[in-house]
């Protein structure tokens, strides 16, 4: 099977079976956008701008922060939960994608779930619209999360947790926003930057790290 790319990409790309890993590999280089979808209200929920990303989490966590104050969480620890949250968000960002976004598949619906969720974004790096997660793919995700957090964290402290989770999130997606369109501009961001396109270029089973190479180091997956 041939993948035809001036046609909608998502509904072929299942096709491939086993050949799918070595296509979706092999970058195009542009900063075109491909078609998914042939409906049109499909395609625009897959296209997101990264300054949506902000602009929708945080005020959001904001009010996640107020809620446990409310609830009579002092200061000192709300700044305490928030940085938690952030931690735990970076070893869920390291895991994810070391184990679900570079899952092998080969069958229909595995591929064409893997190609929506991250496979996508290996064939077309460039692509600045499908760069950062849609808000409403992160609620998805927030609904899994939410009631782990809930159930095994304190009434006051749950929500300044997932405050700094999402804060973690934010911070990643507007980091990978620059890493593949923003310009280096001192030794810190020219090494994260070559940190992550050695991973999209030169080999895709090390580096899964986005904002830092900490889960790397620990879990040996560093180039």
């Amino acid at each position: 099977f041939t993948v035809d790319l001036s046609k909608p990409l998502v509904a072929q790309v299942g096709h491939l079976g086993d050949a799918y890993e070595k296509w979706v590999h092999q970058p195009i280089v542009c900063k075109e956008s491909p078609r998914f979808f042939e409906n049109q209200i499909l395609e625009s929920l897959t296209r997101t701008v990264w300054w949506v990303i902000p602009l929708v989490w945080l005020p959001f966590i904001c009010w996640l922060l107020l809620v446990s104050s409310q609830r009579g969480l002092k200061s000192q620890s709300i700044v305490s939960c928030l940085i938690s949250g952030v931690i735990i968000w970076s070893l869920l960002e390291y895991s994810m994608h070391r184990f679900l976004f570079h899952v092998k598949t080969s069958g229909y619906w595995s591929n064409t779930f893997h190609y929506l969720l991250h496979g996508c974004h290996h064939k077309h790096p460039m692509d600045g619209y499908r760069l950062v997660f849609p808000p409403a793919a992160t609620l998805g995700f927030l609904s899994i999360f939410w009631p782990i957090i809930a159930s095994l964290a304190p009434r006051e402290m749950a929500p300044t947790i997932l405050g700094g989770g999402i804060l973690g999130y934010v911070i990643y997606d507007v980091t990978h926003y620059f890493l593949h369109h923003g310009v280096a501009f001192d030794q810190w961001s020219r090494r994260l930057k070559r940190y992550h396109l050695n991973h999209h270029f030169k080999n895709q089973t090390v580096g899964f790290g986005i904002t830092s190479n900490f889960w790397d180091r620990i879990f040996g997956t560093l180039p």
